[in-house]
């Protein structure tokens, strides 16, 4: 009789994953990889003994060469490409098959205060919105909203404007969303619309990752201020709440100012958290609740937003009055995306090549076995199945790129340092520890990173980076539209991936769509309306958009062209 510890595993695999597994995050080549030691007795007196009588002598050992912490990352790859390590995970999956849900993998509380309810201008409770009836067209008395909201509360409070000096008269709201049952809390912050907020849409903004906070697309990107140099907010001209109120959340909790005493390690756990806290706080906010309503993000959004919208639309008896979804530079269906890698890499995206001929056809090589092992993970969508998938894939198509030292999010420019090549990011977080802005905002959580690594590593390995969340999106199709949209220079979700898996998607106007061609996308006014800033193609419900000169964060690298479509796109232009 042999005994294998489940734990030693989860701890090899570990081993085998550098920080270049993250969507929106650049690898430190100068860390090593954190190996999680964990002694056979340790493990048995955990619970996690695993009996294994009938695995080959051969499996065994091979899988005992594994478990040692591998220091080379080539050799950790040529051990997790055998066909025997492969048999390893299928034998513990059907020995202990909840095994990877189960466990917390390398996940801690943030530390975090909650302030009275006296710091709150407003304490809006589910169960008070769940408690409202309402009689229908046939006279029968149905809940006002639907949805589970019992174990919710909302609160709010009014931001000074001017004591942060970010848009000064425009109406700002912060707060949490608390779900008491499971001792989590979202934070949020609200900025309205520049222009006419009694009739302007609303949209939700969310952040990628898994693990990034959506204040840095507030501070970097699309939001009314950047915080410059001197650690202080900079006007933008080009902020999404020009023509919009915007929600900037962050999420899953642990993330930025959000904290919880647990964890969330998939993409379908926040989505009611998320309908919850839209339907509480256009119940604060009934003046909101009447407009159009949109969700956008970017990155590892393209898990997010088909997720979230699609749990929205379920419910019948809602206030959201949701009417499209827009995802930028996201990563949605891994299958047809991964086979972009290499071209973009490779110099066929429109920029040159990074990487040279031979590993070019190392990546390609690779593909086919990359490929078959995420339809595994489509096929099942275990863990077992997407944990490896995730591992191999990253590892052999995303490796080669970034140990060039480029910018993943740019092919453009070299990684210029920080924890996302990006070293303004870190004037963003030197401004959201101040105390002073803490308070503002009721910010709860004792300090701010830009990125928690550690809910990455959980979603990874839990299985939810590969799952194929494309299939969510032909539901979304039927009811509202679509527009996925990519920054050109972009290598880590680029265009070429994102234009192919639109293509390929089936759904009920498939043959339209994919028979139609990429036109010129030009602004609209007098003064530039020759300038070309990319290509669209739009069918039906669905609009794919390809800009020139962005990178990864369109709205950063081209706020004038990001700013030109999400109006147009607000407005229905491309709506057939």
């Amino acid at each position: 009789m042999r005994v294998l510890p489940a734990t030693l595993l989860i701890g090899a695999t570990a081993a085998a994953v550098r920080p270049a597994q993250q969507v929106l995050m650049a690898p430190d080549y100068e860390e090593e990889s954190r190996v999680y030691d964990i002694s056979y007795d340790d493990a048995v007196d955990d619970g996690y003994e695993m009996v294994y009588e009938d695995i080959p002598e051969d499996v065994y050992e091979t899988a005992d060469s594994i478990f040692e912490p591998l220091r080379d990352l080539q050799e950790q790859l040529k051990s997790f490409t055998s066909e025997t390590t492969q048999e390893v995970w299928e034998e513990m999956e059907s020995i202990f098959p909840e095994i990877l849900d189960n466990l917390p993998f390398f996940s801690s509380p943030k530390t975090h205060k909650r302030r009275p309810d006296s710091h709150w201008d407003h304490i809006v409770r589910g169960s008070d919105v769940q408690s409202i009836w309402v009689e229908n067209a046939d006279g029968e008395k149905e809940r006002e909203v639907g949805g589970r909201l019992e174990a919710y509360d909302l609160r709010v409070k009014a931001v000074d404007p001017s004591s942060l000096g970010i848009d000064p008269g425009v109406k700002q709201y912060s707060g949490y969303l608390d779900d008491n049952e499971e001792d989590k809390h979202l934070f949020y912050w609200f900025f309205e619309s520049r222009n006419d907020p009694k009739n302007d849409p609303v949209v939700l903004w969310l952040n990628g990752g898994p693990g990034c906070s959506s204040l840095t697309g507030l501070f970097f990107e699309l939001g009314p201020s950047f915080i410059g140099d001197k650690v202080k907010p900079v006007y933008n001209p080009y902020s999404w709440n020009s023509n919009a109120s915007v929600i900037f959340l962050d999420q899953p909790v642990n993330v930025g100012f959000s904290y919880s005493g647990s964890s969330v390690s998939e993409t379908s756990a926040a989505a009611k958290d998320v309908y919850a806290l839209l339907t509480l706080f256009f119940k604060q906010f009934p003046q909101y609740a009447s407009q159009d309503f949109h969700i956008a993000g970017e990155s590892y959004a393209g898990h997010y937003i088909p997720s979230f919208a699609s749990e929205i639309l379920s419910h019948k008896k809602r206030n959201i009055n949701l009417k499209s979804v827009l995802i930028g530079n996201g990563l949605t269906d891994g299958y047809t995306q991964y086979a972009h890698y290499r071209p973009m890499a490779c110099g066929e995206g429109g920029y040159p090549a990074v990487v040279d001929e031979s590993t070019c056809q190392s990546m390609d090589n690779s593909l086919d076995r990359c490929q078959s092992m995420i339809q595994s993970c489509y096929d099942s969508e275990s863990a077992w199945s997407c944990v490896p998938a995730s591992i191999y894939c990253n590892n052999a198509l995303l490796g080669p790129y970034q140990r060039t030292g480029r910018n993943v999010y740019d092919v453009r420019s070299d990684c210029e340092g920080g924890n996302l090549c990006y070293t303004g990011l870190e004037y963003i977080s030197e401004y959201l520890n101040k105390p002073e802005v803490q308070k503002a905002v009721g910010a709860e959580v004792s300090s701010f990173d830009s990125c928690n690594f550690d809910i990455n590593r959980n979603f990874l390995f839990h299985g939810d980076w590969m799952k194929p969340f494309h299939r969510l999106v032909p539901g979304l199709l039927e009811e509202i539209p679509v527009l996925i949209y990519a920054g050109d220079a972009d290598f880590i979700c680029n265009w070429l991936g994102n234009k192919a898996w639109t293509d390929a998607l089936e759904w009920s106007g498939h043959e339209s769509y994919a028979a139609t061609e990429l036109e010129d996308l030009k602004i609209v006014d007098q003064k530039h309306k020759d300038k070309k800033i990319g290509q669209v193609k739009s069918s039906g419900n669905l609009t794919f958009m390809r800009l020139y000169g962005g990178g990864h964060m369109v709205p950063m690298d081209q706020p004038e062209a990001s700013l030109e479509f999400f109006n147009r796109w607000l407005t229905g232009e491309w709506v057939n």
